[in-house]
């Protein structure tokens, strides 16, 4: 069964928008630029449909009663189950109410993608953690300790009671949480949602609100324009489904060497881990061969030994060859002398 991708990026059309300021906010109404229209010989001449979306700017500096605004505006819009386009501290996304069905599913219309990829859960708080997920690991807790809110996200055991559908997810979760005023105050006001970066599958990430209107267009129900984002690289997505000191499955605005200085024994993606029975072998393999190391010492000292006792004995054997010729030599001298006094 294949695993689930937890994120994509996103098809140009041509789009452009009249805006309309009040204040420090702007609804924008978008407007289709296609061909030219031929000219029709009755009174009536076709005219471009109009859009059904709403864009909501602010200026981030602008004050917390327009931030608040747009995230009510954009609030309303999830609680009725359709998609809110929102900044984010990376590329914009594009979110739904993560426990309606129906509105993930069109989230994974508007963007072209199937269930099996399933699209992450954006929180506005660390602790909600403990509310999505089960066995999560030390490790885990120490990195979004470390980097939330952040551009970091974590894939952990979703709680068998929780009641999303959120794809093909082989009953786990990804998780995230924004450094975003805009995008943590929308989630205060609806809970959990589904984020998908605001692009049409296999396109680049939207970077500013025209970009995401340029790919996804009516199938979004309010656009926040909050200005370009920070940031123009998506989070790095690390997994702690398969082992405790986790597994980065894509490098992102976090680098491995970032994310090692909290958890050393972190895996990067091109470093595979070794699975507790090759971990076993490999030990069994290093006892052998200290076992066999010390097998040949112990030979070698063996062999030195037999040597040496074999050497001994031959010294000994001289000896005794030796004294034998120095006592048969005085009796030669004796009998010498005897044949000489004859």
């Amino acid at each position: 069964m294949r695993a689930p991708v937890w994120e994509v990026c996103g098809l140009e059309v041509c789009l452009s928008g009249r805006i309309d300021r009040v204040g420090d906010m702007a609804e924008t109404e978008g407007e289709f630029e296609g061909d030219a229209i031929p000219a029709s010989s009755s009174a009536e001449s076709a005219a471009p449909s109009q859009p059904t979306y709403r864009v909501l700017g602010y200026q981030p500096d602008s004050g917390s009663d327009a931030m608040t605004a747009a995230a009510e505006a954009a609030g309303k819009a999830i609680e009725a189950g359709e998609l809110v386009v929102l900044p984010t501290d990376t590329v914009y996304g594009v979110g739904a109410d993560a426990f309606s069905s129906d509105a993930v599913q069109r989230l994974l219309d508007a963007k072209g993608r199937g269930r099996d990829m399933p699209p992450p859960v954006l929180i506005a708080d660390t602790a909600l953690i403990k509310a999505l997920a089960v066995e999560v690991p030390e490790q885990a807790k120490s990195l979004v300790a470390a980097h939330w809110p952040g551009p970091l996200t974590v894939i952990c055991h979703a709680q068998s009671s929780l009641r999303m559908d959120l794809g093909d997810t082989e009953g786990t979760i990804a998780l995230r949480v924004p450094d975003h005023a805009v995008a943590r105050e929308l989630l205060r006001r609806t809970g959990p949602m589904a984020v998908s970066s605001a692009n049409l599958t296999g396109q680049p990430a939207a970077l500013t609100a025209d970009e995401a209107i340029e790919q996804l267009g009516d199938s979004v129900t309010v656009y926040l324009d909050g200005g370009p984002t920070a940031g123009n690289i998506p989070s790095t997505i690390v997994d702690f489904t398969q082992s405790d000191s986790g597994t980065i499955l894509r490098v992102g605005a976090l680098s491995l060497e970032t994310l090692r200085k909290t958890v050393p024994d972190l895996v990067g993606p091109e470093e595979p881990e070794l699975a507790p029975e090759t971990a076993a072998e490999v030990t069994t393999q290093i006892e052998d061969a200290g076992q066999s190391e010390d097998a040949g010492q112990s030979e070698d000292a063996g062999q030195s030994e037999d040597a040496g006792q074999i050497e001994d004995a031959g010294q000994i054997e001289d000896a005794d060859q030796i004294e034998d010729a120095g006592q048969g030599e005085p009796d030669r001298r004796d009998a010498g002398k005897e044949a000489a006094g004859r």
